[in-house]
């Protein structure tokens, strides 16, 4: 019998971590209401300490993306989910509102940032040649099954047992029993278990033949930024943070709230929607494998554009969940041609440092999204604008997609000219 791919171990591994960090980071929405009616901090002063929370979250992944590069995935995950179970024990405590900038703005969003996006890209790269597309939309695919299980498992304590509690299970059964599994079987690179990467003598399709790819070097972002295509991929990723974790993830609860809907409706709309990104991700690697990238991602905004207007006219549960439907099959759709976009330019040995620079360009929009969300709603009463914006922008990034060039970068500096010596 022909024996499993270690490859397959290693990203079953990292796709519980995935899930386990992305769903712990981000059921802050189901606690602003019980923060607003315990210490009656105003929704502005709340969408601050998620706002903050979204841009460390990018802002970690370069450096741990840079760190995945050059030491390997396994120490990152480890560390990054020690801080991360250490901030949401610390949540369980907090009585001022530095407490919460503290533990969940910083602490948390450190942890999550380390075992994010850029640290599993690194995996992905070094561990599979073949399917990378398809392997990234299962990686997606766990971040949504984050939301899935525990958002509504979030909401379920809080209303059984209070939010501090909450708070405090989720903590210490990720220390307890996510992170031993994540050293016991996570491995850096093939060669630590004398495998080559899984498919190395095959590619698909519309993957780059192995000639053809960049070398096996690292491109680093002072490089990568003289490349049209790195500067399109960050700005199309900024429109996903601004429209997804910034807006709906942190401001659908409240919003559902605002119009009569119970909070257990609410974050089970967040749960559809959990459910629709594992589909429309996983499905969306493999259109990549298939029908390559720049198209399917054009797409995937401008179809996300129609649903936040769609979500403008939401009027019951069947209406709610129909949009967190529709959001949900594009949520994460996005990071499939994005990555592997990344990862055939630039080459899988510069794709954990990239990828944490352009997932830092998604948090500072979805940083944005969630600060402006506030701030609308304290001005008008009302998310209305917030949601029109993000549309806009969605559809602008629709055409952004389309002007990305999927060329690798030269593996070798180019010789320098020669200068002529006249003869003697």
């Amino acid at each position: 019998m022909r024996r499993i791919h270690y490859a397959w171990v290693v990203l079953g591994a990292v796709m519980l971590v995935m899930l386990a960090a992305s769903g712990l980071r981000s059921v802050f929405g189901v606690f602003i209401k019980p923060l607003e009616a315990e210490f009656h901090w105003d929704r502005a002063s709340l969408s601050g300490a998620a706002a903050l929370s979204l841009f460390l979250l990018g802002a970690v992944g370069p450096f741990a993306g840079r760190l995945a590069d050059r030491w390997g995935p396994r120490r990152v995950l480890a560390l990054s989910l020690l801080v991360l179970g250490v901030g949401s024990v610390a949540s369980s405590l907090v009585s001022r509102l530095w407490h919460v900038y503290v533990a969940s703005g910083v602490l948390m969003a450190a942890g999550a940032g380390g075992a994010g996006l850029a640290v599993a890209a690194s995996m992905a790269a070094r561990w599979f040649e073949a399917h990378r597309g398809f392997v990234i939309g299962l990686l997606g695919g766990a971040i949504s099954a984050g939301q899935l299980i525990v958002i509504p498992l979030a909401m379920g304590l809080t209303v059984s047992y209070g939010w501090r509690q909450s708070y405090l299970w989720l903590g210490l059964g990720l220390l307890a029993l996510i992170l031993p599994l994540s050293i016991w079987l996570v491995r850096n690179d093939p060669g630590d278990k004398g495998l080559r990467p899984f498919g190395a003598a095959h590619a698909g399709p519309h993957e780059p033949a192995l000639a053809a790819r960049p070398a096996d070097r690292r491109v680093g972002v002072t490089e990568a930024a003289q490349v049209p295509a790195f500067w399109l991929l960050m700005a199309t990723f900024f429109v996903c943070g601004y429209t997804s974790s910034g807006l709906v993830l942190t401001h659908l609860i409240p919003h559902s709230m605002e119009h009569g809907f119970s909070e257990m409706t609410a974050a089970n709309a967040l749960g559809v929607m959990g459910a629709m990104n594992i589909l429309g991700t996983v499905a969306s690697g493999w259109i990549c494998d298939r029908f390559g990238r720049k198209g399917p991602l054009a797409f995937y905004y401008f179809f996300r554009g129609l649903s936040l207007l769609f979500l403008l006219y939401v009027w019951n549960v069947p209406s709610l969940h129909l949009f967190a439907a529709l959001f949900g099959l594009n949520y994460i759709s996005t990071v499939p041609p994005t990555t592997t976009l990344t990862a055939n330019i630039f080459g899988r040995y510069s794709v954990g440092e990239l990828s944490g620079w352009i997932f830092f360009s998604h948090q500072v929009g979805a940083a944005l999204g969630a600060a402006i969300g506030g701030w609308v709603f304290d001005w008008t009463g009302s998310y209305a604008w917030a949601f029109v914006s993000a549309a806009v922008l969605a559809v602008i990034a629709a055409g952004l997609s389309l002007l990305i060039r999927e060329e690798p970068v030269t593996s070798e500096p180019a010789p320098a000219a020669r200068i002529p010596v006249p003869a003697a």
